[in-house]
């Protein structure tokens, strides 16, 4: 018999609309443990429920806390998998959190909904059940931690929310999704890249997060720095570029020990210091700023946070924060220095 750790934590998966069409939380007890009658006979479910909470309420402190019930359950317990329900708008910050720093050896998968339970054409049944179909399966192993959406699983590094809306609202988009679930079986597309592991006990350190944007300055970044940020990642423009507005900014926020961070605020793609002109790439980095591939500003604001725990020296910094894990920025990369 397969035994699998169920961990609810609310979201719009465990929510239903009043009369009045506002969404609102159901309480503490959720009916998807109650209502999973296509599952084998064959599994068997614990169930937790830490807290109960929208997404936008989640912390890093409860992601910490998430990560602890799970190596805590699966020491005690020989379980063979793990799902977790969680809303959706932090979903992916939460996953790649897990996926940077869980130490078990059985798959770990989240899942939501977009809709709550007594909508129309409500999904939250269908992604939990197919939740645990995936976490059950043996193929999930050793594929880090996975995200399960309209059909479709994702890996916690390459996902992200990319509708406000739709059912079909997370995608993989430099990628695409590493495995298809069909009503008889679940289908693996490719092994990815495992993420190393940093040993987190905590998240203590206070990492901001901006979006590069024409005509930028250096009010924000001073700002920061004037308010003791521990670093700051940047959503910077293309492949990592900065108007030159904002180069003293950058400047003073490295000399006072803050490391600076920058990813693309593009989709697809990955940064790399291409362009010597004021605020290109090239010159970026011979300012110091660290160079981040193939994750978006959140999972690399997540990262930043994990590898400031570990370490403050800017070498190894940069060397945790440029290890990327998708197939195709690493395929992109190689070719690149070829």
């Amino acid at each position: 018999m397969k035994t699998l750790l169920v961990i609810h934590t609310g979201g719009t998966i465990a929510m239903k609309k009043d009369s009045t069409t506002q969404t609102v939380g159901i309480g503490p007890s959720n009916p998807l443990t109650e209502s999973t009658g296509e599952l084998s006979d064959s599994t068997h479910i614990n169930v937790i429920e830490p807290f109960h909470k929208p997404s936008p309420h989640m912390t890093v402190t409860d992601m910490v806390y998430l990560k602890k019930i799970i190596e805590k359950e699966c020491s005690e317990q020989d379980y063979d998998g793990v799902v977790i329900t969680h809303g959706t708008d932090t979903l992916e910050e939460t996953a790649f959190f897990l996926d940077l720093t869980v130490q078990v050896d059985v798959p770990v998968v989240l899942t939501g909904a977009m809709r709550s339970s007594n909508e129309n054409g409500a999904d939250g049944l269908r992604n939990f059940i197919s939740a645990i179909r995936t976490a059950e399966e043996e193929q999930a192993k050793n594929k880090g931690v996975l995200v399960v959406f309209n059909d479709d699983i994702h890996t916690a590094i390459e996902v992200t929310k990319t509708h406000t809306t739709s059912v079909a609202a997370f995608q993989s988009p430099v990628a695409g999704p590493v495995g298809t679930i069909t009503p008889h079986q679940i289908l693996f597309h490719y092994n990815p890249l495992l993420q190393k592991k940093l040993p987190v006990q905590e998240m203590s350190k206070k990492v901001g997060l901006l979006k590069a944007y024409a005509g930028m300055d250096s009010s924000m970044f001073l700002a920061l720095r004037d308010m003791a940020y521990d670093g700051i990642v940047i959503e910077a423009l293309g492949q990592g570029n900065l108007p030159p507005g904002s180069i003293r900014g950058i400047e003073m926020l490295i000399n006072s020990g803050c490391p600076v961070v920058v990813v693309s605020r593009c989709q697809s793609g990955f940064v790399y210091p291409t362009y010597d002109y004021q605020g290109g790439g090239s010159h970026l980095k011979d300012l110091g700023v660290i160079f981040c591939h193939g994750v978006n500003g959140q999972k690399a604001r997540i990262k930043l946070m994990a590898a400031l725990m570990n370490t403050e020296d800017r070498n190894e910094l940069s060397r945790i924060m440029a290890t990327h894990s998708s197939p195709s920025i690493e395929h992109s990369l190689k070719t690149a220095s070829d």
